[in-house]
């Protein structure tokens, strides 16, 4: 983006307000403005009718105006779980997902075109990072899918492509942003962050003092094993990640999700269900159980179902809350980062 544009889009409530202010409009219009971004999330300034053609003139030469293009979406004929293929300005794309419940709408988001984080069982991480997105880049996934669908989200989560706290200011941004009251209004609670555990940033995330939920990809019950799957463990130890985890609890009082990838005869035993509990004691937490999701780069395998209800059920009488989750869009490319690598090996 270059120096002299805004990223009007990225910019709070207040800050409108103090830029259609400075152009020499009225406060009012930038309340105007506001609501045409992110109450009505319009596409572009040619739909905000009640703008007068001049205002939208300076708007146009002196901002940028994120938008994204749909390039695919695949729908699963499962469970209606669509995967989107967005395309920014600079011609990269990310990948969106929404998965419909009886709760209401869920929306995956990317937060970077790519990742640098290696873990081993993931397609996003396989070609590195290219940039981080912008908060209007992030915002406007779920704006792009409500366009599209005709229906509201209600719940969002930031899981998609890309590591959120590799991008921590955009994500704050981001997260204030849509829980404005001005604007999507959608409740802290209802969203959620995910982290490979990068520690500083965690810490710094819990300061914060948001109502988010913090979501750790843990994926393992030792250094030892984590390190075999997470190249982040090289820098932060497992139980600095998990100490990181009890202070985010302790400063916001919101209850920790352990995302936790089963991978076939590699952190699946009954060993492995107990050494998490230990690992996990005295945490107001959460386990969430995943299938590995198979990607031809790598060998890993799902565990078969009856492990994953013996780990499951390990976990259970240990104490500890946890689900299986439920796999939506198995028909489609639902796996983080396979429908951008395919789209980018076909180009």
């Amino acid at each position: 983006m270059s120096g002299e544009f805004t990223d009007i889009k990225s910019l709070t409530y207040d800050e409108v307000m103090a830029f259609v202010t400075s152009i020499g409009e009225k406060p009012f219009r930038g309340k105007q403005l506001y609501e045409w971004m992110h109450v009505h999330r319009v596409a572009s300034y040619q739909e905000m009718t009640n703008l007068s053609k001049a205002f939208r003139q300076q708007l146009e030469d002196t901002t940028t105006y994120t938008s994204l293009t749909k390039v695919d979406c695949q729908i699963s004929k499962e469970d209606g779980t669509r995967k989107y293929l967005f395309a920014l300005a600079d011609g990269n794309v990310v990948e969106s997902v929404l998965m419909r419940y009886k709760h209401g709408n869920s929306v995956c988001v990317s937060s970077q075109v790519g990742c640098r984080m290696g873990c081993r069982f993931c397609a996003s991480t396989l070609d590195g990072l290219l940039r981080n997105l912008t908060a209007s880049e992030i915002l406007d996934q779920i704006y792009a899918i409500e366009r599209d669908t005709k229906e509201r989200v209600s719940n969002v989560v930031v899981m998609g492509t890309g590591e959120p706290m590799d991008n921590y200011d955009n994500i704050v941004r981001f997260v204030k942003l849509l829980s404005d009251e001005h604007g999507a209004n959608i409740s802290q609670r209802n969203i959620t962050v995910s982290t490979c555990g990068i520690v500083p940033r965690m810490r710094q995330l819990a300061d914060e003092k948001l109502q988010i939920t913090l979501a750790l990809s843990l994926h393992a019950c030792n250094q030892q094993k984590r390190l075999e799957l997470m190249p982040v463990a090289n820098k932060y130890d497992i139980h600095e990640v998990v100490d990181a985890c009890r202070y985010y609890f302790e400063q916001t009082g919101r209850r920790i999700t352990f995302e936790y990838s089963l991978v076939g005869g590699v952190n699946d035993s009954s060993q492995d269900a107990e050494e998490l509990t230990a690992l996990l004691q005295g945490i107001n937490c959460h386990v969430n159980l995943i299938p590995v999701n198979p990607i031809k780069e790598r060998d890993y395998v799902q565990s078969n179902r009856a492990v994953v209800e013996a780990f499951k059920n390990k976990l259970e009488k240990n104490g500890i809350n946890v689900t299986i989750r439920r796999e939506m869009g198995r028909d489609i490319d639902g796996a983080c980062g396979q429908l951008r690598r395919k789209h980018i090996s076909e180009t």
